[in-house]
């Protein structure tokens, strides 16, 4: 099984935000969901794991997280 940075993706009350993507990240983006379905079971929209994988970008980003404490 492959380990992947996202194992879920919560369903809270969104902000709606429009963007514009490459095309290679979105094609990226559909890969991906393809291997959480395979991998988790669950049929996620490729568009739902943007936030989550924003969200943990930012949590592991050490010196954001320094230049946000100062």
């Amino acid at each position: 099984m492959t380990k992947l940075k996202l194992s879920t993706v919560e369903d809270e009350k969104p902000v709606k935000v429009t963007l514009t993507l490459p095309a290679a990240l979105h094609r990226n983006l559909i890969a991906y969901a393809e291997i959480l379905a395979r991998a988790s079971g669950n049929t996620v929209e490729p568009e739902k794991l943007i936030a989550p994988m924003l969200e943990r970008f930012i949590a592991s980003d050490r010196a954001f997280k320094k230049a946000r404490r100062s």
